[in-house]
């Protein structure tokens, strides 16, 4: 039996054997929770918002611009922060949301005591659980930043909560709605690469000078990488080759292994930019410079993703999408279509636009201007209300949200037992294999 089943009859079994009354975990099977969940439509979506930083400000602004939604609580341990959010909010001719600045575990009471269809958190990555489950528990919605979990046991958690409660719980991966990554998902649809075979994807990006400010992230964000050694930001590379593979839509991650190496970036930091007495200075840290992991899905595809945050280096993503007739590739975007265009030759991906521009893009562009992210946040943050309002089911699933964010407990197994093959958890109990795979959709 697979370690996720075992897992889930342990947990029934248990509590039946201590005789006590508290509610068994219910799988995917016995809900009739499936792959392609939908909820009752909603008029008018009543979003209580909890951490407003840079990110949740961003999204916050979306929500204003969005018909049919309407932000009626907010949440965050600095009133300086929510006070900000009302403003915005009553400018844009909303009445005032109420506010919950009383700790950091304030959002409990905002989930009990207000009318809510949804709450959202862009708050740090250790509250992303807590909160979504707050929110299900109290017959809410629940949407995180990302990753939506630091560890097996949490995705779990939330898969549990999602299944029981009946309700979605969703993982906002803005890169799934960037416009290259949206256009070679529209050509990997349209057959022009063949069947993909391989994909890559990651994180790379310098983030030295935000992790050691004292603010914004720099608050937080700096501890994890002395707590855990692995791939701990794996869902913006994975999210888009992972639509392009159909996975937990045909296919799943069946397991990964995971290799990190030397810690040098951080500590050099430091030493150039602190004085020698400086508590920065005393700091020791666990995250490897360069995590690469490589995953095989159940029917044989091969991913890499990568992770490197503390090193000097230009922004990447990777983004390869690898055919039997062509791929795609980021940063720089171009790609090479078997029978089209000059033999061996990359075509800019610039010009392919014209044809092979996702709809959603040509749909949006202009409202999406001067959104976070080159417009792709004010997109994700679209799709999700519309689709809350239409009652259809959600771009990602609670299952999307947990396969990819279980890269990260994953990967750090992997890496403390030298690089080991780790089972990736079947989340949908089986029901990957009758969710039909993402469309093209539309606004």
């Amino acid at each position: 039996m697979s370690t996720d089943a075992t897992r889930r009859v342990f947990l029934k079994t248990a509590g039946a054997a201590a005789g006590t009354s508290a509610p068994a975990r219910v799988d995917a099977q016995s809900s009739g929770y499936p792959g392609d969940f939908s909820a009752a439509p909603i008029e008018t979506v009543r979003i209580g918002f909890v951490g407003i930083g840079l990110q949740g400000g961003g999204h916050v602004e979306n929500f204003l611009k969005i018909e049919g939604c309407r932000i009626a609580a907010v949440c965050d341990v600095r009133s300086e922060r929510t006070d900000w959010a009302s403003k915005q909010i009553v400018a844009a001719g909303h009445p005032a949301p109420t506010a919950y600045t009383n700790g950091p575990r304030d959002f409990e009471r905002l989930c009990e005591k207000e009318d809510l269809d949804l709450v959202f958190t862009a708050t740090p990555w250790e509250w992303h659980v807590p909160v979504m489950l707050a929110a299900m528990k109290n017959g809410k919605h629940a949407a995180t930043e990302v990753p939506a979990a630091m560890t097996v046991e949490d995705c779990w958690a939330i898969v549990e909560a999602a299944e029981k409660y009946r309700k979605h719980c969703v993982m906002m991966e803005n890169c799934n709605y960037d416009r290259m990554e949206m256009m070679a998902f529209n050509m990997v649809r349209q057959g022009l690469f063949g069947e993909i075979l391989h994909c890559e994807g990651g994180y790379l990006h310098d983030l030295r000078g935000i992790k050691f400010e004292n603010r914004n992230e720099g608050l937080w964000r700096r501890a994890w990488s002395q707590k855990l050694n692995g791939n701990l930001y794996p869902t913006h590379g994975l999210g888009p080759i992972a639509n392009d593979l159909d996975i937990n839509r045909g296919d799943r991650f069946e397991y990964l292994v995971s290799m990190s190496g030397p810690s040098r970036g951080l500590q050099n930091w430091a030493a150039e930019h602190f004085p020698a007495d400086a508590p920065q200075r005393k700091e020791r840290y666990t995250l490897g410079d360069v995590n690469t992991s490589l995953i095989k899905t159940a029917r044989g595809k091969t991913i890499m993703v990568q992770h490197c945050t503390n090193l000097p280096r230009p922004y990447s993503r990777i983004h390869i999408v690898q055919g039997t007739k062509g791929l795609f590739e980021g940063y720089p975007h171009r790609a090479y279509v078997e029978g089209r265009g000059r033999n061996d030759q990359w075509v800019d991906a610039a010009t392919l636009r014209a044809e092979f521009d996702h709809p959603l893009w040509k749909e949006l562009e202009e409202q999406a201007k001067g959104a976070g992210h080159g417009g792709m946040d004010f997109i994700e943050d679209y799709r999700l209300i519309k689709c809350l309002r239409e009652g259809k089911p959600l771009d990602m699933t609670v299952y999307d949200a947990v396969a990819l964010s279980s890269v990260v407990g994953l990967s750090v197994e992997s890496v403390a037992k030298r690089g080991r093959p780790i089972d990736v958890p079947d989340f949908t109990n089986g029901r990957f294999m009758n969710t039909p795979p993402l469309g093209i959709f539309h606004m």
